[in-house]
């Protein structure tokens, strides 16, 4: 069982203030106090640090703070699986972005379920910056994402490497000779709202390249897939995705790849889980059976 102090420290921690935090918890902020001393007794290391009327965390409080969200998280995974035991049902609780979630998990959801028709399946879906949040609040057990996370925080496999790729309608008027990102400046471009693994992945190139989202002649932000390749398909401008988004319409002849010079992105699609957890043999069974395949540790 969990200790109960360790509660009060991630009270704290999300509220930098003893106060608050006894109103979350409904106790005094004199116990409080005491739990955290107990605590920095124990582990004998100083957890917080005043700046003025402020408090921070020390360095070894930050160490400490991922080790019990990853304790917390364990303990709540831990209580679940006890209570499948005794419903003799699995359970799967996870998170996934939005390209990986419409495009990547019908299949293997599908075939997980074949396996274990009597498992309860909630599939989150968020960005994610959205999702290690939900992590660490133990509100999700895993998620599979396409962006960017601390690896210092997360254990992590590669599920897939995927090629990301500029698409267009398959006789759509270029304004120029299209050989290099720049000159597809003149076109309009419909992509993915800020925050998106999408967006991100397409800025960061951008940037590579001294160039920047709003070069581009006209910008339109949406922040549906299934939305942004209608209007691809519509001719009404061109855009930048994972080829497993649009596979289908390429095979189809409805959208077609745009060939360029200086454009060869893949990026992965990468499941995840905090660091250190006890279930670690668990995730990587999970692992296996949702990718069909063996585990490639991401370092």
């Amino acid at each position: 069982m969990l200790d109960f102090r360790i509660d009060t420290f991630l009270a704290v921690c999300a509220h930098m203030n003893y106060t608050k935090a006894a109103e979350e918890l409904n106790i005094t902020q004199p116990a409080v106090s005491q739990h955290i001393r107990y605590l920095e007794e124990t582990y004998r290391t100083r957890l917080f640090q005043h700046r003025g009327k402020k408090i921070e965390l020390t360095a070894a409080g930050r160490l400490f703070l991922s080790s019990a969200i990853t304790m917390k998280h364990d303990d709540l995974r831990l209580r679940e699986k006890l209570a499948e035991v005794s419903r003799k049902k699995n359970r799967l609780n996870f998170g996934v972005t939005l390209t990986i979630g419409e495009y990547v998990m019908p299949g293997p959801i599908a075939s997980y379920l074949q396996k274990y028709p009597d498992t309860a399946i909630r599939m989150l879906t968020a960005n994610t910056s959205e999702l290690l949040k939900r992590m660490n609040s133990s509100e999700i057990d895993f998620a599979l994402v396409e962006g960017y996370f601390p690896k210092e925080e997360y254990d992590s496999l590669v599920y897939s490497r995927e090629r990301y790729i500029g698409v267009c309608r398959k006789d759509y008027p270029f304004h120029k000779k299209v050989r290099r990102i720049e000159d597809l400046l003149p076109e309009r471009v419909i992509i993915r709202e800020p925050g998106s693994g999408t967006r991100e992945i397409w800025e960061n190139v951008l940037e590579s390249k001294n160039l920047g989202v709003h070069d581009f002649r006209n910008v339109v932000e949406i922040g549906n897939i299934n939305a942004i390749k209608q209007l691809v398909g519509d001719g009404l401008g061109i855009t930048f995705l994972y080829q497993a988004a649009v596979q289908k319409e390429l095979e189809e002849g409805l959208l077609a790849e745009i060939s360029l010079e200086d454009f060869h992105i893949t990026h992965d699609f990468t499941f995840i889980w905090r660091k250190n957890s006890i279930f670690a043999e668990d995730y990587h069974e999970l692992f296996e059976l949702l990718a069909g395949r063996d585990a490639v540790t991401v370092n």
